[in-house]
């Protein structure tokens, strides 16, 4: 329930706080006055647009803030999930706007997105204005309309997941499908592409070897000439390094007895001749190793030139991305010899989830059955009572094809007399007769939804005396158990029956004019709904008549 409103800065609202109460409350003024720039605020805390230009004009900042009750209305898990703080006695909406055209929201003093905003803002309020009186012309609204009286979303939520689980399915099919197809064109090339990687007989890491190789036996001659150099070095008769250094070692050892110096330095020579005879013979091995076989370097070339042939051509740079392309032909084509089967697997699968999809779909409609009649019979009830005692509503249930909400289309039909066809409500009634058409739908959803707070924006248009007069008891009705309706109205006969009756207007200013918003007494109440009686010049005549209308709800 809405508690408190809050604006400052917003178009011609310099600062307006007003306190609102349960049950049935009705707001007055003039055309022009403002109660569509409150309405506009309002629905900026229901997560709509902000613009720059609702700011008042000369300001930096406009703030828009609401306070709610929501006790009554299990919302605790929404602020759990979305980690905000819960407070059901004073629930905080707040949407800030700046010159610069920044706009930010916040629940509970906690920045939230305005999509999550939206979400809350929409368990907490309903504005019904009069552009909702086109919802009539969709068949969407209206299976919306009999899903809350069959109030059966466990069976929605069934058929939904069966219906998602059914389209996807259908997707990976159409997939496969033309996955399969664009394959069988290729099928020849992809075999020929298969073929040529599979006859190259490629190894992972073979092409660092060849080119190693390669580069080894290219340069031969000067490994060779090196290797000769450094082994004649090691190992010349008398002029090798290993015999001067045994020599040097053996020159030292022998005068250790005198200087004792000595016999350490020969153990390191001895030491270091031991390590230059291994290298010594490492070298003397690879020098015996490398033979020049121009053969044998041709067919190394002969292999990388394939090598690179292929990489060049499949577009890449090593055998392992060969050899996984080579992998992923293999699997295309085992998909295309595969393909029958796979498709009957998923068409099979299919036909499973659409016999489901029919089943849960069945449950739907019998159950939507049972609603449209309850509908029926309420709408009847609630129309006649509105002026309509001629009048008929029908609500036929057609099958379609199955669809996210199930395999039914549903058209409201509507007479309002015996000697006229039923027909789709939206192209044979005037505006009277849908007003009190949504009005009488919205009666019987909230006896069905707990929605807190409902605000009628001018649904009494085309309407007047005791038709007006019933409209207001019906609100009234939807006023009860808690709930709090709000109603923007131009007629007096609905401004009687208010049980708090508020009146918007203008007032000049010194920096110009700005709209006011405020709770009448009695007194108010009585020259309001007078002059909405008798216009600008309030009769002694009217001020009676306010009077007589006040005592009705007494």
């Amino acid at each position: 329930m809405l508690r408190q409103l809050y604006i400052k800065n917003y178009t011609i609202i310099d600062k307006l706080d007003i306190r609102f109460f349960p049950g049935f409350s009705v707001i007055t003024g003039e055309t022009g006055a403002g109660k569509s720039i409150i309405l506009g605020a309002i629905g900026l805390l229901l997560g709509q647009r902000a613009d720059s230009k609702d700011l008042k004009a000369g300001c930096d900042k406009c703030q828009i803030e609401a306070h709610f009750d929501v006790s009554r209305y299990d919302m605790e898990p929404f602020f759990r999930e979305n980690d905000i703080d819960y407070d059901a006695a004073d629930c905080i909406l707040r949407r800030e706007l700046t010159a610069s055209g920044k706009s930010r929201a916040f629940i509970n003093d906690t920045p939230v997105s305005l999509s999550l905003m939206k979400e809350l803002g929409e368990q907490l309020v309903d504005v019904h204005s009069q552009h909702q009186n086109l919802l009539l012309n969709k068949h969407d609204f209206q299976l919306s309309v009999i899903d809350i009286i069959a109030s059966h979303p466990a069976a929605l939520l069934d058929y939904r997941a069966a219906y998602a689980d059914y389209q996807q399915t259908q997707r990976r099919l159409k997939e496969l499908e033309q996955t399969i197809e664009r394959n069988r064109q290729n099928a020849d090339f992809l075999q020929f592409q298969y073929n040529e990687l599979e006859q190259a007989r490629l190894a992972d890491g073979e092409q660092e070897e060849l080119e190693q190789r390669q580069d080894t036996m290219s340069h031969s001659e000067d490994i060779k000439s090196a290797l000769y150099e450094a082994d004649h070095a090691f190992s010349a008769d008398g002029t090798g390094i290993n015999q001067q250094l045994k020599t040097a070692a053996n020159s030292i050892s022998s005068i250790s007895s005198v200087l004792p110096a000595a016999g350490e330095l020969a153990e390191r020579m001895n030491s270091c001749l031991i390590e230059l005879k291994d290298i010594s013979m490492e070298v003397s091995t690879q020098l015996e190793g490398i033979d020049f076989d121009p053969a044998e370097l041709d067919n190394i070339n002969t292999r990388l030139d394939r090598i690179y042939e292929l990489e060049k051509k499949f577009r890449c740079t090593t055998v392992a991305e060969l050899l996984t392309i080579q992998q992923q032909l293999k699997q295309q084509l085992a998909d295309i010899e595969n393909g029958d089967e796979s498709l009957s697997e998923l068409r099979a699968q299919c036909d499973r989830q659409a016999a489901r999809c029919h089943e849960l779909a069945a449950v739907l409609t019998q159950q939507r059955a049972k609603a449209a009649k309850q509908i029926e019979g309420q709408m009847l009830e609630r129309l006649v009572v509105l002026g309509m005692p001629k009048v008929r509503f029908q609500v036929l249930l057609e099958k379609c094809e199955l669809s996210p909400s199930g395999q039914d289309k549903v058209s409201f039909l509507f007479s309002a007399n015996t000697s006229s066809p039923l027909q789709p409500i939206a192209q044979v009634a005037s505006g009277g007769e849908i007003a009190r058409v949504m009005l009488a739908l919205k009666v019987m959803i909230s006896g069905a939804v707990k929605l807190p707070t409902i605000i009628f924006d001018e649904i009494d248009t085309g309407v007047s005396g005791k038709i007006a007069e019933s409209m207001a008891q019906m609100m009234q009705e939807m006023g009860q158990g808690g709930r709090q309706v709000i109603s923007i109205t131009h007629l007096p006969q609905i401004a009687a029956l208010g049980a708090n009756h508020y009146k918007v207007y203008k007032e000049e200013v010194a920096d110009g004019t700005t709209s006011r918003m405020q709770q009448l007494d009695e007194p108010g109440r009585i020259r309001e709904i007078a002059q909405m009686l008798s216009g600008s010049d309030v009769t002694d005549a009217a001020i009676s008549n306010a009077k007589e209308l006040l005592k009705v709800k007494k």
